[in-house]
């Protein structure tokens, strides 16, 4: 043992870099075969990943000689997988076709969030998690999370928690949207609507409103991007609000480039890659599996931070609220899609 752990402080410093990343995309490996397993497939990488790397944390403790490569998948990979996602949202179509969507997913945003805080407050819960997972339910799960986390300042652990939950809500409430789906009175484009303004993440609408048909998948879709869209304004809003809470001291908000990298992802997807520059569909799929591995293997290191000792404290009224504001909006949307769409 004395011996491994001098060989690994032998090594040198860019080594040991190196190694931390690597470290980080073997366990986001392990998560995406996971996923293959029965009981897991419909959890997703994502999720199985930072199961395993919370496993890990517990069993083998943190492997600190691996930090700095750790810390830039969780900090710098997470950004540049943030950046990627912007090719996903088409601008124009949003505007075009979603303004109203736009508007209902708006209200959503507010409800999510402003409900979140109000009932952490009731139930005196952990206010850095319910604020994410607030920031997850109401626009677009663990890339909103990840956006959210470094502007409100919240911990690595708070976050990877807040992802963690957010993936498995989203799974379970899609899985409920297909199962009720032949029972609901509502057309295939209602569904779809109310898929895409009320689930979680982005492959939660797609699991739920691909059994719709071609018109729900669609319509699901283009409101889920109405929500994306939002990330933007809503993150430039927590910034502000930041702001005026650390007026008056010495802290500073660090300004969050990497949204302005979202922005001109988005703009590129829109505007160039396909009208100007060739861009086929499977040089998409290329630029979504890197976004993935990216986002995967960034959230593993956040895994890795995660006490379960500290977990049970601190997860279980978040997750109580967030049953309680999921429950709520998909009831209320549902309504607003079937009297008012």
């Amino acid at each position: 043992m004395i011996n491994t752990l001098r060989h690994q402080q032998s090594l040198s410093e860019p080594i040991r870099w190196i190694l931390g990343i690597a470290f980080t995309f073997l366990i986001a490996l392990l998560g995406y075969f996971l996923a293959m397993v029965p009981g897991f497939k419909l959890t997703g990488q994502l999720a199985s990943a930072i199961l395993i790397a919370i496993a890990y944390r517990q069993v083998a403790g943190y492997p600190e000689w691996l930090r700095k490569g750790i810390t830039f998948s969780s900090k710098k990979l997470l950004r540049f997988a943030i950046i990627l996602y912007g090719i996903k949202l088409n601008v124009s179509m949003i505007l075009q076709d979603g303004l109203p969507i736009l508007l209902l997913g708006a209200l959503v945003i507010a409800f999510a969030l402003l409900s979140s805080v109000w009932l952490s407050k009731v139930m005196n819960a952990n206010k850095s998690i319910t604020l994410l997972l607030g920031a997850g339910t109401g626009i677009c799960g663990a890339a909103a999370i990840a956006a959210v986390a470094p502007i409100v300042e919240a911990k690595e652990e708070d976050t990877a928690i807040g992802v963690g939950i957010i993936a498995l809500f989203g799974t379970i409430f899609s899985i409920g949207y297909t199962i009720l789906r032949p029972f609901l009175p509502l057309t295939s484009s209602e569904y779809g609507v109310w898929s895409g303004i009320s689930l979680h993440e982005v492959a939660h609408v797609a699991l739920a409103a691909a059994p719709g048909g071609e018109t729900a998948l669609a319509m699901g879709l283009l409101a889920k991007l109405g929500r994306v869209f939002l990330l933007v304004p809503v993150c430039f809003l927590f910034m502000y609000l930041m702001k005026r809470k650390n007026k008056g001291t010495q802290q500073k908000v660090a300004f969050p480039w990497f949204l302005v990298g979202f922005v001109i992802m988005s703009l590129a997807g829109t505007f160039l890659l396909g009208p100007i520059i060739p861009f086929s569909d499977s040089a998409m799929n290329v630029v979504t599996e890197i976004t993935t591995w990216c986002l995967t293997a960034a959230m593993v290191g956040l895994g890795l931070s995660v006490s379960l000792k500290d977990l049970k404290n601190k997860a279980l009224k978040p997750m109580a609220i967030i049953t309680i504001v999921s429950i709520t909006l998909s009831l209320v949307t549902f309504f607003i899609v079937k009297w008012f769409y």
